[in-house]
């Protein structure tokens, strides 16, 4: 079974939609062992302490540059011996270090179906109301691998989520989490440790 290891910002509620499929046996070719928020008091940390994960704070302010940060990051994940890095809400951009470090090993959830409304300054409430605004008639999320680009690499999974007349940021938000978010991440995870489990 490989080791996951999730890094968030905030609430946690798609690391809770891991977890869950955890236990529901979703997700079975590999285990969250970490939780890793970069910003303090993230109740996400709550939710992995709940479900008996281990949960730390490496705090992004603490560090002199984002290189330094990426290091500790690095540092602790290969103490914990994880082998996939799962970016769930996770605002932080990680640096080329970090990533040659897990090329290929890591992913992140956007919500939006990419290429629409995704790159540099598209996270949050932000992805929606650029959907909005725009008058696209469908939106969704989209599981990525995580390359230099942001949100620029290769598509594991999409799902589709129609937009209704009367939508906010934050109604369309809720509707692309419960209806998307949550249902392919775990899928995707999953797919993704099955298949370097195969490549061992």
């Amino acid at each position: 079974m490989l080791n996951i290891g999730v890094l968030v910002s905030g609430g946690g509620t798609n690391l809770q939609a891991l977890i869950d499929a955890q236990q529901s046996g979703i997700i079975k070719s590999g285990k969250i062992v970490t939780v890793i928020a970069d910003r303090s008091g993230a109740y996400a940390l709550k939710r992995a302490e709940s479900a008996g994960i281990d949960a730390k704070e490496i705090l992004k302010k603490e560090y002199g540059s984002g290189a330094e940060f990426d290091k500790a990051l690095v540092s602790y994940l290969k103490e914990m011996k994880v082998d996939i890095v799962v970016l769930a809400g996770f605002l932080s951009i990680l640096g080329k270090d970090f990533i040659a470090v897990y090329r290929d090993k890591i992913v992140n959830i956007h919500p939006s179906l990419i290429p629409s409304f995704c790159g540099d300054g598209f996270y949050g409430l932000k992805v929606h109301q650029a959907a909005l605004d725009y008058g696209v008639k469908v939106t969704g999320a989209t599981v990525h691998l995580v390359n230099e680009i942001t949100d620029g690499g290769k598509i594991i999974m999409q799902k589709a989520v129609y937009i209704n007349d009367d939508d906010t940021a934050e109604t369309l938000q809720k509707r692309v989490m419960e209806e998307a978010e949550w249902q392919i991440l775990p899928r995707a995870v999953e797919m993704l440790c099955e298949d370097l489990k195969k490549a061992q």
